[in-house]
């Protein structure tokens, strides 16, 4: 089952409220058709959540830098691997997110509200948002600065959006301790302990038992092979 069909059909808007339910209902006025199939309270609300929360951040993202690029706009359709025949009214969802006023407070207070108790489903909102502020190949101050804040709102403590930050880069550039939480005179058990927490907090099985859509599971696969990654060079370093 697709998210996006029974996304787009705008129940969710109602059910959500705030920010997130007046955008969809300024849109729902005339510009996208209910006639999207039902609505699965049990099984499709947490993703699609999940799923609007991207669209809205992303549009947010994209322009925070003040120019919205191709590749930016690429990234986010492949993604959010959004099909051809949704793309359009997404994109609607989209560009009224990037045009209208408000700025991106509001949702991410919004988003840590729904989440409040799955810190790691906020973490992977982070993750993904630095996916699509990669994609035109260089991640901008102010895009930086954006996607930090967010996760300051989103209850993320410095040592944490560090971790996700530096999980970012590849395995051979990247510092272990940092994306362990860790420090390098902290000892091997005590370090080990850090490794397991993160590999059960970032599983993908985990997060999509919490509503992650596996349409953007990948971004979590790539959390856990740095790691991973980090605590085989970890274990090196400390026997050597």
């Amino acid at each position: 089952m697709s998210i996006w069909g029974s996304l787009i059909g705008g129940m969710i808007g109602f059910s959500l409220g705030g920010p997130f339910g007046m955008l969809l209902g300024s849109l729902i006025g005339g510009k996208i058709s209910r006639a999207k199939g039902s609505f699965n309270n049990s099984f499709a609300q947490p993703q699609q959540v999940f799923a609007l929360s991207l669209i809205v951040l992303s549009a947010k993202l994209s322009k925070a830098d003040g120019q919205v690029s191709k590749e930016e706009l690429i990234a986010v359709k492949d993604k959010l691997k959004i099909p051809d025949n949704e793309l359009d009214q997404v994109g609607k969802i989209f560009n009224k997110a990037k045009e209208e006023s408000t700025g991106y407070q509001p949702y991410a207070e919004q988003i840590a509200q729904i989440y409040k108790n799955n810190l790691n489903v906020l973490e992977e909102v982070i993750n993904i948002l630095f996916y699509i502020a990669e994609a035109d190949g260089n991640i901008s101050d102010a895009e930086l600065n954006m996607i930090e804040d967010i996760s300051r709102i989103f209850g993320l403590n410095q040592t944490q959006f560090n971790s996700l930050k530096e999980s970012r880069k590849s395995s051979d550039k990247l510092n272990p301790y940092v994306v362990l939480e860790s420090n390098p005179e902290d000892n091997i058990a005590d370090i080990r302990k850090k490794y397991i927490k993160l590999s059960k907090e970032h599983h993908p099985d985990l997060l999509l038992s919490k509503g992650v859509p596996a349409e953007v599971i990948d971004e979590s696969k790539k959390k856990m092979r740095a790691i991973n990654s980090a605590w085989d060079q970890i274990q090196k370093l400390k026997t050597n």
